[in-house]
């Protein structure tokens, strides 16, 4: 088979077309998890405060804790999980304040992401950095 002129311009063509594709063809199960959660909505960068360690020693049971007053719903997530969404928390309209603590698995070093619901519908995000060492040795 003879490869032509014109054979290599439609492969560039189409190496061109899907370099131009938005990023969002490229999502990871975490964007999914978290416009599932949304709705695809935009979201603000204040109004959440997540509490989490810089390292853990032991990725089986990692201290959170999430604060977004106001809140009607958080969703926390963990980007390497094999499942990213870890927990959901709804407050009803007697909730005394919108704080969790909990305790979460972490397959590794990631970031954990927390997603609050307002009670007028806008969503607020914010994120943390968390290092697993195995053992306390680092790594």
């Amino acid at each position: 088979m003879d490869f032509t002129r014109r054979d290599a311009l439609i492969v560039g063509a189409g190496a061109a077309a899907a370099a131009m594709l938005p990023l969002r063809a490229f999502a990871t199960p975490t964007d999914d998890a978290i416009a599932e959660f949304t709705g695809g909505a935009d979201m603000a960068d204040t109004g959440v405060t997540l509490t989490a360690p810089e390292i853990a020693e032991n990725g089986n049971t990692v201290p959170i804790s999430v604060s977004a007053p106001g809140a009607e719903s958080i969703a926390v997530y963990a980007t390497a999980n094999p499942n990213p969404g870890v927990v959901t928390f709804n407050f009803g309209p007697l909730s005394g304040s919108q704080e969790v603590a909990t305790r979460i698995r972490l397959a590794g070093t990631q970031d954990i992401i927390a997603v609050a619901k307002m009670k007028d519908g806008s969503f607020a995000m914010t994120k943390a950095a968390v290092k697993v060492t195995i053992g306390g040795c680092g790594g």
